[in-house]
C-alpha cells in the first residue's frame, strides 16, 4: 500500500513555494565551521588530551581499543549534547575519576566560540558553558558547533529496516528545520493516542467516537511531514548518486526512491492535496484498522530504498558497496546542511576505510577537500594527502605530524 517516488525522476531546481522545503541555496565559500582548539580531560580513557586540529583533513591513527573513537565521540557530543554510543554520562567519565570536561573552541560565520561541558559522578548536575556563560541546558549550544558523523553503525541505514532509515531521515531535518521537529513530535503523540483507542476499544466502545478527529489530525500533520521528506529524499538522492559515482569510478549509479502511503499521487503536491489523499487512505483501511487494532496508513511507515544499477542495494549490494552508498548519503546531509545554512558542518569519518578498494579509499583520504574533517584509521601507509595525523597510543596523544604530499 505503499508508493516509490525515485528522487531522480522528480528532481526539481527549487522547492515548490506551495510546500516547506529545501531551497537549494548556494553555498558561500569560506564559511567552513571549524574546531581550532579541543581539550579533554578525564573523558573516556584520556586522562588529558589538546589537540589543534588543521582546518581541513585531520587524520586520526592508532591501533584498535586505542582511543579514536572517543575523540569523534567528545566532538558529537560538544555538538549535540549527547553521545551518540550511551545514554548513561556516566560511562562517559574515566573509570577512577569523579568528573569528566571537555573544551573546544570553534570557528563559524566570523566569530569565535568557546563550549565547555562539564560531567559529574553522582546525581550533580552537568554543566554547560557558551563563552563562560551558563546555560540552563544544551538547547543554548544549538548552532554552535554542527557535525556529520559516518560511523559503523551507520551501515544499518541500508541493512536494518524502514524505522531506522525513517529515523535518519527525521535526525538530518529536525537539524534543519524546527518546525518539522514539532511535526515529528505532535504526529507521534497523536499517533500513540490512536493506537490505544484501537487497542481499548472492546473495553471501551465509547472511544471510537474520537477517532475521526485523531485520523484528521494526523493527516493534516502527514502531509507535511510527507512534504519534507520528499523534498530532503529528492536532494539526497541527487547528491549520494553524484558522490556514488565519483567514488565508484563512474562504474556504478546509485539512486534513492522514497516510499510513501500509495494513495499519494505527488508527494511534492500542495498539502491540500495530501491531506486529501491522506484522508482517502485512511478510510479505505478503517475496518482494516479495527480489526488489527493497528495504524495502518501514514507516514508513519514511509521508507526509502537505495538502488544500485537498478537492483536493491540492500539485497544485492557487496560490503564496499554497501559502505560507499552509507559515505555517499552522509557526504550528501552534509552538502545539503551546507548549502541550507550556509556553514559547512564538521565531517567525522570512523573506520570509514574498512572494506573499501583502493580507489574508493584514495576518494576519502583526498578527494574530500572542502571543511573540516576528522577520519580514524589503523594505517598511514595510504594516506597520500592529508593536513595533520595524530598519532594516539593507550588514550595519549603520542605525536603529531603533517600529512604527507
Amino acid at each position: 500500500s505503499y508508493r516509490r517516488w525515485s528522487g531522480l525522476h522528480h528532481a526539481r531546481k527549487e522547492a515548490d513555494p506551495r510546500h516547506e522545503g529545501f531551497s537549494g541555496r548556494q553555498h558561500l565559500p569560506g564559511n567552513e565551521m571549524r574546531i581550532s582548539g579541543l581539550h579533554l580531560i578525564n573523558f573516556r580513557n584520556y586522562d588529558a588530551i589538546a589537540l589543534d586540529p588543521d582546518p581541513g583533513v585531520n587524520l586520526i591513527v592508532g591501533d584498535n581499543a586505542q582511543g579514536k573513537t572517543n575523540l569523534l565521540e567528545s566532538i558529537v557530543y560538544l555538538s549535540q549534547g549527547a553521545s551518540y554510543r550511551t545514554r548513561k554520562e556516566e560511562e562517559l567519565i574515566r573509570w577512577d575519576q569523579e568528573y569528566a570536561r571537555l573544551e573546544a573552541k570553534i570557528q563559524g560565520m566570523d566569530r569565535e566560540t568557546q563550549l565547555v561541558y562539564a560531567m559529574f559522578r553522582g546525581a550533580r548536575r552537568r554543566q554547560i558553558l557558551k563563552n563562560g556563560v551558563k546555560q540552563k541546558s544544551a538547547s543554548g549550544t544549538e548552532g554552535v558547533l554542527t557535525t556529520v558523523l559516518f560511523c559503523p553503525e551507520d551501515l544499518q541505514i541500508l541493512r536494518a529496516g524502514a524505522s531506522v532509515r525513517r529515523r535518519f531521515l527525521d535526525s538530518a531535518i529536525c537539524q534543519l528545520r524546527p518546525q518539522y521537529k514539532k511535526a515529528i513530535a505532535d504526529y507521534q503523540k497523536l499517533y500513540e493516542s490512536k493506537s490505544r483507542i484501537l487497542r481499548d476499544r472492546f473495553q471501551k466502545p465509547g472511544l471510537l467516537d474520537a477517532l475521526p478527529d485523531f485520523n484528521r489530525q494526523m493527516a493534516m500533520i502527514g502531509s507535511s511531514i510527507i512534504g519534507y521528506r520528499a523534498r530532503y529524499c529528492q536532494k539526497l538522492g541527487l547528491l549520494a548518486g553524484q558522490y556514488h559515482g565519483i567514488c565508484s569510478g563512474g562504474n556504478e549509479k546509485l539512486e534513492l526512491c522514497y516510499h510513501t502511503v500509495s494513495s499519494i499521487k505527488d508527494p511534492f503536491a500542495p498539502k491540500s492535496q495530501i491531506f486529501e489523499e491522506l484522508m482517502e487512505h485512511q478510510s479505505a483501511h478503517y475496518q482494516a484498522e479495527l480489526e488489527s487494532c493497528h495504524c495502518l496508513t501514514g507516514p508513519h511507515k514511509d521508507d526509502f530504498e537505495m538502488l544500485l544499477d537498478g537492483r536493491s542495494l540492500k539485497s544485492f549490494g557487496s560490503q564496499g558497496q554497501t559502505r560507499t552508498a552509507a559515505i555517499s548519503l552522509k557526504l550528501s546531509e552534509r552538502e545539503i546542511s551546507r548549502n541550507d545554512t550556509g556553514e559547512e558542518p564538521v565531517l567525522l569519518l570512523d573506520d570509514v576505510l574498512s572494506e573499501l578498494d583502493q580507489g574508493r579509499q584514495d576518494f576519502i583520504l583526498n578527494e574530500i577537500r572542502s571543511g573540516q574533517v576528522f577520519i580514524t584509521c589503523c594505517e598511514t601507509e595510504k594516506v597520500t594527502t592529508a593536513g595533520q595525523i595524530f598519532h594516539i597510543q593507550s588514550g595519549s596523544l603520542k605525536d603529531t605530524t603533517v600529512g604527507k604530499t
